[in-house]
């Protein structure tokens, strides 16, 4: 018998199909439609015993399979296995809180906050940020059936964001420069000329929504530390964050070398907290070694032990 997951995916998959081919949508599109008739009730896969992370695994597949004949650039997921890695490291890092409250500041179709939230099994409230429409409507639907509760905001992330400080922010940065230079204008880290890393201002965007003394774990290009506008990340953290870990992942998960990621994980600076004693920087071994993949959790788990505030 195919699993939970599979059999989701068969009934998404063909109800998506005959969406498309009934109403002239894109696949995409089709398994958007297929989520928000399932919250209306109006279909219902009839399949025993399934699990949050069973729903959000076959409604992502489905995405992933729409994002194949229809892609752009900027719509790429993040990575189940990247998702979890994630998760720990907020697990770890939030030990001592009974809740958390999380905010992604470029959810797209929210696979990195689901995967966190699911790991975090009822220990988080969320708010996330993403201006596509058709992203923040999958998103929506997700949340919904999955039932994990987020509150989504539909606009540019890097405009005033109505959203109180949160405990932790996740993201995935959307990495290139971006366009509007007058928003840019706002902010500390804008290039001195020419147009801005929309990395670099989301990242300062999501410390200044952090509580004083809260988490951020990132997804960044390797090379951040390394790229002509450096010196002024270097120089924006010396006043306001505290760099936990830089921790390079495996360059398999990614299409090409060139795309290649890290995990940064930073502390919004507190006068009531000390800076820690050692930043974490480390290799993710490859994840399908579980030995080699238990080691590394347990050097996280020493590390935040070592370090803890």
């Amino acid at each position: 018998m195919n699993s939970s997951m599979e059999q989701l995916f068969v009934f998404i998959d063909e109800h998506a199909k005959k969406m498309q081919a009934a109403e002239e949508l894109t696949y995409i599109e089709g398994v958007l439609e297929t989520t928000e008739m399932w919250l209306d009730g109006d279909i219902e896969p009839n399949i025993q015993n399934v699990q949050k992370e069973d729903i959000r695994k076959a409604i992502q597949l489905a995405i992933l399979k729409g994002m194949k004949e229809h892609v752009q650039a900027h719509h790429q997921m993040t990575p189940d296995s990247l998702g979890l890695l994630v998760g720990y490291f907020v697990e770890q890092l939030t030990k001592d809180k009974e809740h958390v409250s999380i905010l992604d500041p470029a959810v797209g179709t929210g696979n990195l906050l689901f995967t966190v939230l699911n790991f975090l099994q009822g220990k988080a409230t969320s708010s996330a940020v993403e201006i596509d429409d058709m992203l923040i409507r999958l998103a929506a639907s997700t949340g919904d059936l999955i039932q994990q509760p987020v509150t989504l905001y539909r606009q540019d992330a890097l405009q005033p964001l109505l959203i109180d400080p949160v405990d932790v922010v996740i993201s995935d940065l959307p990495v290139g420069f971006y366009p509007d230079e007058k928003t840019a204008s706002d902010f500390e880290m804008k290039a001195k000329e020419g147009m801005s890393f929309a990395h670099h201002l989301m990242i300062e965007q999501s410390i200044r929504h952090t509580v004083d003394g809260g988490f951020l774990v990132f997804l960044v290009p390797q090379g951040i530390f390394e790229s002509s506008q450096a010196k002024d990340l270097h120089a924006y953290f010396a006043n306001h964050a505290w760099i936990h870990a830089v921790v390079q992942l495996p360059v398999n998960l990614f299409k090409n070398e060139a795309h290649a990621k890290s995990l940064l994980v930073l502390q919004k600076k507190s006068s009531e907290l000390k800076q820690p004693k050692e930043v974490l920087l480390a290799k993710v071994p490859n994840m399908s070694n579980k030995e080699a993949m238990t080691l590394f959790f347990e050097k996280v788990k020493m590390w935040r032990q070592e370090n803890t505030n």
